[in-house]
């Protein structure tokens, strides 16, 4: 799934593209994507593109006084073309769910792989009428953003850190691979819960997140939308390398799985050397 640093790269990539082009025409190919009516994606056609702008994992395009607000959920992805196909998109079993085109030739398709769609597509006058923008928490890398705010924002909590730092309306664009990757710098357990957090274990989890959104917004910028996912998966330490060497200590990567998901970690980093063997048969609390 695209987290905050590829959706800003995305970002500032569609910025450079489209910004002062008029769109020809917006094309949804799968009934599943547009998850609005009113305005039609048809009131895109002739306007210039003003804006791109990103909130959380949604992308933001603002045209004509309208804005067409991307969540590319799981498996959905953006891909830019110099050149789009002539013909208009036939609607079918592949991957195609909504073209874009410009003027001048160029433009871009959404694209979902699988069977499950998820990808979502919403034109609207105000980005906050999308239910998952209004309900965002605050930008993690944002300046105003600092070690007390974050403080302040965790306080109250009886979760376990992992799920408090995936959740979109507590703090907005961590996904399951970069909360991951913020507990691993920080040197923490996924299941440690929030409240028993020190001062001291704030401010390092407050480092790790700013520090590795950071960097990995630094290696994605300027990076070709197609070649993204690919950059992302080099930069990361411990998710999705189950198995493999901790590059930190030299242990060995582990798991927990979950009905639709999982996550990684390393034993001698996060949790004492103990390995988590099951998410609600962990006494590793602490």
């Amino acid at each position: 799934m695209p987290e905050l640093p590829e959706v800003e790269a995305l970002r500032e990539f569609l910025d450079g593209q489209l910004v002062g082009k008029e769109i020809a025409r917006a094309l949804p190919v799968a009934i599943s994507v547009l998850k609005t009516y009113d305005p039609p994606l048809s009131a895109l056609a002739g306007t210039t593109v003003e804006t791109v702008a990103r909130h959380g994992k949604f992308l933001d395009i603002g045209a004509g006084g309208l804005h067409l607000v991307i969540h590319l959920a799981r498996a959905g992805w953006l891909q830019w073309k110099d050149v789009l196909p002539s013909g208009p998109p036939r609607p079918g079993k592949g991957p195609l769910a909504l073209r874009v085109a410009l003027t001048g030739g160029d433009g871009f398709d959404l694209t979902e792989a699988g069977t499950t769609k998820r990808l979502a597509v919403h034109l609207v006058r105000d980005p906050a009428e999308v239910p998952g923008v209004a309900r965002l928490g605050p930008d993690p890398l944002v300046p105003e953003f600092d070690r007390a705010a974050f403080t302040a924002l965790l306080a109250g909590e009886r979760r376990q850190i992992k799920g408090a730092l995936r959740d979109q309306g507590l703090i907005a664009g961590i996904g399951n691979a970069y909360s991951d990757e913020i507990l691993h710098a920080a040197r923490m357990s996924p299941f440690k819960p929030v409240q028993n957090l020190t001062e001291e274990e704030t401010g390092r989890l407050y480092e790790a997140m700013r520090t590795t959104l950071g960097e990995a917004v630094d290696r994605s910028r300027g990076v070709a939308a197609g070649r993204l996912k690919a950059e992302k998966k080099s930069g990361l330490r411990v998710h999705g390398r189950t198995g493999e060497p901790c590059p930190v200590c030299g242990d060995t990567v582990r798991e927990v799985s979950y009905s639709d998901s999982s996550l990684q970690y390393c034993p001698t980093c996060q949790t004492g050397g103990k390995p988590l063997a099951d998410r609600r048969l962990s006494r590793l609390l602490k």
